[in-house]
C-alpha cells in the first residue's frame, strides 16, 4: 500500500480493503536520503496499526539497494539505507523487513553472496531491535543472487541469526526461476525442495504474485491472481499446503481498476480468498 500523504495511510487504506496484513515502504523507494521520522509520525503510526488490528505489517526495502555490488559506492550507499530503513522499521515497530539479494554485476556468484552476507551484518551489528529482515528470492535475471534456495541457505548459514533473519518467497520469482508450482505435485516437490535446503521455519512471508513471463524465463513481471501463467491452480495448490497456512500472504500485482470499474486490490483478494476456501 502506497504511503503518499503519510506513512498511516497505508494502513488504513490495507484496512479499508480487509486485509488482515499489509507492506509497505517505510521511505521514498526511489530516493537514497530520507528525513528523519518524528517522534509524531511514530506515534501516529503505532495509534493507527492498533486500532487497524494489522499483524503483521511488513515493509520492502528500496529498489536502489544492491548488497551484491561489486561498486564499492553503490554498496556502501546500499548498507547505509538498509540500515536505515532497518532501523526505522525498528521504531515504527514493523515486524518484517524485506529486501532483494541484488545482483553481483557479472563479479561472480559466490563474491556476490558473501557482500549480501556482510551488508546483513553490517545492518544488523548497527542496530538491535526486533524486526526481522527477509531475504526476497529472485527470478533469476542476469547476475541475481537469491534465485536457486541454495543461495538463500548460504547467506542464512552464514550470517548465523536465525531469529534476525528468513526468507520471503515470490512466487512469481520462484517460477521464473524454474521451480514449478502449477501442479499439486510440482508444489510439494518445490516446497519439500525448500524444506530441504533452506527449511520451512524460515519461511516467514509469501508474496502471492501471478506472472505474465513462463516457467523458467528468469524474467519477473507480475500479474493478477489467475490471469497470468501460473493461473489458479497454483494459488489453490499454496493455501492448500498446511504448513504455509498461517503465513502472510501479500499481493503485489498491479494497481488500478479493472474494465468494469472495480479495484484491482479487492478482486485479487477476492480471488485469493476464494481459491482459500
Amino acid at each position: 500500500m502506497s504511503i503518499a500523504g503519510g506513512l498511516e495511510n497505508a494502513l488504513l487504506d490495507a484496512r479499508r480493503k480487509r486485509c488482515g496484513c499489509v507492506q509497505l515502504f517505510v521511505a521514498n523507494q526511489r530516493q537514497w536520503r530520507h528525513p528523519p521520522l518524528t517522534e509524531e509520525q511514530i506515534e501516529v503510526f503505532h495509534r493507527t496499526r492498533q486500532s487497524a488490528r494489522l499483524d503483521p505489517v511488513i515493509a520492502h526495502s528500496s529498489y536502489l539497494i544492491n548488497p551484491a555490488a561489486p561498486d564499492a559506492d553503490i554498496y556502501k550507499r546500499g548498507v547505509a539505507a538498509l540500515a536505515d530503513e532497518y532501523d526505522r522499521c525498528g521504531r515504527l515497530g514493523i515486524d518484517y523487513l524485506v529486501f532483494h539479494p541484488g545482483s553481483h554485476k557479472g563479479s561472480g556468484l559466490q563474491k556476490g553472496i558473501l557482500r549480501v552476507v556482510e551488508a546483513i551484518k553490517k545492518v544488523l551489528d548497527k542496530h538491535d531491535n526486533p524486526c526481522r529482515l527477509l531475504v526476497e528470492t529472485t527470478a533469476g535475471q542476469g547476475d541475481s543472487v537469491g534465485c536457486r534456495f541454495e543461495h538463500l541457505a548460504e547467506i542464512l548459514g552464514r550470517v548465523k541469526s536465525p531469529d534476525r533473519l528468513g526468507v520471503c518467497l515470490d512466487t512469481c520469482h520462484v517460477f521464473a526461476a524454474g521451480y514449478e508450482l502449477r501442479t499439486k505435485g510440482g508444489c510439494k516437490q518445490t516446497f519439500k525442495i525448500f524444506d530441504d535446503i533452506v527449511g520451512c521455519e524460515n519461511l516467514k512471508v509469501i508474496h502471492a504474485n501471478d506472472t505474465k513471463t513462463d516457467f523458467n524465463s528468469g524474467v519477473d513481471r507480475h500479474e493478477h491472481i489467475g490471469k497470468g501463467k501460473l493461473g489458479r491452480e497454483a494459488f489453490r495448490n499454496l493455501l492448500a499446503d498446511r504448513r504455509l497456512r498461517k503465513l502472510p500472504f501479500i499481493l503485489e500485482t498491479p494497481k488500478g481498476k479493472s474494465p468494469g470499474g472495480r479495484d484491482y486490490d479487492m478482486l485479487n483478494l477476492a480471488m485469493l480468498r476464494r481459491l482459500a476456501r
